[in-house]
């Protein structure tokens, strides 16, 4: 078994993306990004002596997220080798692909959940940032929208091929209200740090 995404060497990780192999892809790089902007926040935190642990807990999800948006789309590539000579094999291989796309889109949100909650922290060490981490912080808040936004790209090429409307409309739903929160706290924090 392979070590995970994050045990190994900084130079391997950049070649698994970059290997024609469909994982890692693309939602295990938006975990990483935001586990570097959160890295980033907690050393404003640190060095502002605020209480770091949360944003310690948010990163570890993080990191964890980097192998499980890969096994999660393993699931879906799984699932589209299936056998489809008879009918039965074709309705049990639609099943199995609807259900791994389903597993394969709430990696991406839970990772849309875990940048909200951290720019949410953002804004607690902006607020108490000192003047030598202004940058570092700033780096954070856009390395956090940007793994935001590829996460809601993941989602949408996800959602493109699901059947089930309910579900789809409140994914939509969630991810909205996401953004939207994910996104004022960014401005917030961008502003807490205008003023330093």
């Amino acid at each position: 078994m392979a070590p995970a995404i994050a045990d190994r060497p900084f130079r391997e990780v950049l070649a698994a993306l970059a290997s024609p192999s469909p994982t890692p892809g693309g939602g295990s790089a938006c975990a990483a990004a935001a586990a570097l902007g959160t890295a980033l926040l907690r050393m404003g935190a640190a060095i502002a002596n605020a209480d770091p642990q949360s944003l310690m807990r948010i990163e570890e999800r993080l990191i964890d997220a980097m192998d499980a948006d890969a096994a999660a789309y393993t699931y879906v590539i799984a699932a589209q080798r299936a056998p489809k000579d008879t009918e039965a094999e074709r309705g049990l291989r639609t099943a199995a692909i609807q259900l791994a796309l389903r597993g394969a889109t709430e990696v991406p949100l839970s990772i849309m959940r875990l940048c909200a909650s951290a720019l949410y922290e953002a804004t607690e060490v902006a607020a108490r940032a000192r003047r030598s981490t202004v940058g570092d912080i700033a780096v954070a808040v856009t390395l956090l929208r940007s793994a935001i936004e590829g996460s809601r790209l993941t989602i949408d090429a996800n959602l493109g091929a699901l059947t089930d409307a309910g579900y789809i409309k409140t994914v939509r739903e969630e991810f909205g209200t996401l953004a939207e929160r994910a996104e004022n706290a960014a401005s917030e924090a961008e502003r807490l740090l205008r003023v330093r």
